[in-house]
């Protein structure tokens, strides 16, 4: 077997922006069905990556690293999309045919790492800029690490950044002020990675979303009664192929899926994957994906049209 038809494999490793721009690279050189663009850039000014798969009509998204030291997302979203594109471009592996039927029917969206400045200090414990390294340092609250950061560079909380009854977060966070986390900003949409998350939506117009988080091993498909009544069917099937709970609502506000929801009336997921502390550990990473490949994959039935039936 030439290199050419041998499967791309995707090694689990501690996983920063350089590492995913390599695998992007590589996989754009074998697969040149993939697209590549980019959405906008972060403070640093490192681009951030959207990867679209498939021709269809039906539009569903994926994104991971919210949060910076929850990294692990973007690993398990880059190992499916190695899966899509070995399965999609050898015809000898199973699920072929079906795969190639789904993404004619489906368009998807990947955002791998909406935070890449943020995962980069978590991982790297270090960025090219003095001023931001004195400034998250200064905030670090005395932390030897940033294990604990899940902010942008300018610290403040990317999930908390979107104008979905922004004020009520805003006002009951404990960070006032920028920090590793929690920190909602001084308005909705300040920083330059919501805007782009929030500028791809209106753009793509969305059926189905999914943001990966870590870690408490259930998902969030409500939000304030404005879900579409199918969501629940989604919601069922999900939790009927994983291990994950199924929870409708919490008490937050001001997340990506929250404003999805409130804006396009779509189904909305945010799946937090595994359990532990964050940021999880690698040893956790096979366990962790077996368990999200078949939301991830079930994402792209189209259940709508099956309200009555469970599908296995």
């Amino acid at each position: 077997m030439n290199n050419s038809n041998r499967p791309f494999v995707f090694y689990p490793r501690r996983y920063d922006f350089n590492e995913l721009t390599n695998d992007i690279s590589l996989l754009v050189e074998k697969f040149p069905f993939l697209r590549v663009n980019t959405i906008g850039y972060s403070v640093l000014n490192k681009p951030i990556y959207e990867i679209e798969i498939g021709n269809g009509p039906r539009k569903i998204h994926w994104n991971g690293s919210f949060h910076a030291n929850e990294w692990i997302t973007t690993c398990v979203i880059m190992k499916m999309v190695v899966w899509l594109c070995n399965t999609l471009a050898m015809e000898d592996l199973p699920f072929h045919q079906e795969l190639l039927s789904l993404l004619n029917q489906n368009t998807l969206s990947v955002v791998p790492m909406v935070n890449p400045d943020g995962v980069n200090l978590v991982l790297n414990e270090v960025v090219d800029y003095k001023e931001f390294m004195d400034f998250v340092n200064l905030i670090n609250n005395g932390n030897d690490g940033f294990t604990g950061w899940k902010a942008n560079i300018r610290g403040v909380d990317l999930n908390n950044q979107f104008p979905a009854n922004w004020e009520i977060e805003k006002e009951r966070k404990k960070q006032k002020t920028y920090a590793p986390r929690d920190y909602p900003g001084d308005a909705p949409l300040t920083e330059p990675e919501a805007i782009a998350m929030s500028n791809l939506a209106i753009e793509k117009q969305f059926d189905l979303l999914l943001a990966l988080h870590t870690q408490g091993k259930e998902f969030y498909w409500g939000y304030g009664q404005l879900e579409p009544a199918f969501s629940e069917v989604y919601a069922n099937y999900f939790a009927s192929v994983s291990p994950y709970k199924a929870v409708k609502t919490i008490d937050s506000h001001a997340g990506y899926k929250d404003w999805y929801i409130q804006e396009f009336r779509k189904p909305g997921f945010t799946l937090e994957l595994g359990k532990g502390i964050n940021p999880l550990p690698l040893s956790m990473f096979e366990t962790i994906f077996s368990e999200t490949f078949p939301i991830l994959l079930g994402s792209l039935f189209n259940l709508e049209n099956y309200p009555n039936q469970t599908l296995k």
